[in-house]
């Protein structure tokens, strides 16, 4: 049975890290202490739910949950430092800090480790987030007690549900982008301007093609630009629907 831990203080456990190639051990005093932290736990690196989805809208609302009081976003999973610098470097997820619970320890220190050695990963973090407060759980989100690999309450959405019912959330931009665009370079850079952040589909990368771009889009053109599923076009419509927004 998997247990509610709120009111109770994280597992003191010390993690295996990697800092500019050298090992680096980090205690969750330091992670913790005097801190409001969210850890968002999921089974694996490189997974697909964990991939596109669970890392990336914590990523994308990383600067919501700072405005409301949260330090610092925690990514756990039981892997290796390696896997997991690999994983933060594959996901360009800047504003995610990466733990890798090697061998389990905080995982079972949670009660949150699980046999999935059907899928052949053998111990591994069930799939949970938590808001954290100087070291002692605030709130938890587990995922159902059911077979499989269950994401209905500890995503991004949910998480800052709790912390800000009322926060305004930033739209939902994606960019379609191809190598030498001068004027995926003048989008980019137009929402970086307004401080918004975007998820980047490059041509060529991933199996992605310009017969991709046209399915989705209608358009053979690069940029284009969709805000929260609408296509608004290339940097020109861009720059004036930033005009209208403010």
């Amino acid at each position: 049975m998997l247990e509610n831990k709120e009111g109770q203080a994280v597992p003191a456990v010390v993690f295996h890290t990697r800092e500019n190639n050298d090992w680096l051990d980090v205690s969750t005093e330091t992670i913790f202490s005097q801190k409001k932290v969210i850890v968002f736990a999921l089974p694996g690196a490189f997974t697909p739910t964990c991939s596109s989805t669970h890392l990336p809208r914590y990523n994308e609302l990383s600067a919501v949950f700072r405005e409301h009081g949260v330090d610092e976003i925690v990514c756990l999973s039981v892997n290796d430092a390696f896997v997991m610098d690999a994983w933060k470097e594959n996901q360009d997820a800047a504003n995610i800090r990466f733990i890798p619970d090697g061998n389990g320890v905080f995982s079972e220190g949670m009660g949150m480790l699980v046999n999935k050695d059907d899928l052949g990963f053998g111990q591994r973090s069930w799939r949970y987030s938590m808001l954290v407060n100087d070291g002692v759980i605030e709130k938890m989100f587990i995922e159902p007690d059911v077979p499989g690999d269950p994401f209905q309450v500890s995503d991004a959405d949910t998480m800052l549900r709790h912390v800000a019912p009322d926060a305004v959330q930033p739209p939902r931009i994606t960019l379609f982008s191809k190598a030498g665009c001068s004027h995926c370079s003048r989008a980019k850079q137009a929402l970086l301007s307004k401080g918004l952040g975007y998820e980047e589909i490059k041509l060529g990368v991933g199996g992605v093609s310009y017969s991709s771009l046209v399915a989705v889009s209608g358009a053979g053109t690069t940029p284009q630009v969709f805000v929260n599923g609408e296509n608004i076009g290339g940097a020109d419509e861009l720059e004036h629907w930033l005009r209208q927004i403010g």
